[in-house]
């Protein structure tokens, strides 16, 4: 039991280390893969290749003052950039990054929680991070970070029916709602991206709206809202907010891969872990990509394309999977 307990505890800082990592490095390729696209140098000056520039920004922020409007609600306004941190932190634990290990008599699977209903727990937990963003917004007292915080709930609220919709098919083919049972039925079954095509990409267009992530950055777009719901933000508190956007576009590639294409499965020439980070390597730069490619939609072209495109077209697209594996097909 003592022993089962220290594993625990290893795997969660574990886990935290490798998503801080994550995130501080994600944000640096993002960067230098932003100024490739836009033909200019990205960072290169602090270490080798810029390589130490997410330790420069850390010590930037934590030496920032720390400033708070005077109208604002002072306990909501620290406590919304938590939030925020702790959603984007908490999905991660339900998403397994590789086959389960055998260590000192013990088979250890490799995620924190193992539950038989590990995708509704992601996308509920998911969900809660806008929470911090509306909050954030609201308790700022101003009319542009309140404008940011209605705006997320609006395209949190639109864009979460068609995702959950997208992944219907998914649960369908595998019979389970198991995060692991769904990669071990691709490994029966082939990945699920083929059959599934039109329900990954959809799934791919709302997980960019749900981290509030160029074309869908409505709630912080700099052109109308200043900076949105974290205008009046500074120091750590702003760079929870940070975190959080960062670490909810790898939580939301770890769900590509696992749902779409095979989680940890690959050929046996390299670790089934180093597949997983491979794969969601790679789902991350589509990410950016995109950010690089796309302008940033019109609102009202945001609200119509998830109502009146996405949603009728998962929605057909899970009836049709519904007939099929039933037979009706």
């Amino acid at each position: 039991m003592i022993l089962e307990i220290v594993v625990l505890v290893v795997k969660i800082l574990l886990l935290v280390a490798i998503l801080m990592g994550g995130f501080a490095y994600t944000m640096l390729l993002e960067r230098r893969l932003l100024g490739f696209f836009q033909l200019r140098l990205g960072p290169n000056r602090v270490g080798p290749g810029g390589m130490l520039q997410p330790i420069a920004d850390a010590l930037k922020m934590m030496l920032k003052e720390d400033m708070m409007p005077a109208g604002a609600d002072s306990f909501v306004y620290r406590l919304a950039p938590v939030i925020a941190g702790f959603a984007a932190l908490s999905v991660d634990a339900v998403i397994p990054f590789g086959a389960p290990i055998h260590l000192l008599g013990l088979t250890i699977s490799l995620d924190i929680a193992n539950p038989s209903i590990g995708l509704l727990l992601a996308f509920a937990l998911s969900s809660l991070g806008v929470y911090g963003i509306v909050l954030g917004g609201w308790a700022s007292q101003n009319k542009y970070s309140l404008l940011g915080g209605i705006r997320a709930t609006a395209q949190i609220i639109s864009y979460e029916l068609a995702m959950g919709l997208s992944v219907m098919g998914v649960l369908l083919m595998s019979h389970t709602a198991n995060l692991e049972g769904i990669v071990l039925a691709q490994k029966a079954q082939g990945w699920f991206w083929l059959p599934q095509i039109v329900p990954f990409l959809i799934f791919m267009v709302t997980a960019i709206a749900e981290t509030n992530r160029t074309p869908f950055d409505l709630p912080e777009a700099e052109s109308e809202l200043v900076a949105g719901y974290h205008t009046e933000y500074s120091g750590m508190r702003f760079a929870l907010y940070y975190v959080a956007e960062y670490i909810n576009m790898i939580t939301q590639s770890g769900l590509i891969v696992t749902l779409f294409f095979g989680g940890w499965l690959g050929p046996s020439f390299l670790p089934p872990i180093i597949w997983y980070f491979i794969k969601v390597i790679i789902a991350i730069f589509v990410f950016v990509w995109i950010r690089a490619t796309l302008p940033r939609f019109r609102y009202d072209k945001l609200m119509s394309f998830g109502w009146k495109i996405l949603l009728p077209i998962a929605f057909l697209y899970f009836v049709g999977t519904a007939a099929f594996v039933s037979g009706v097909l």
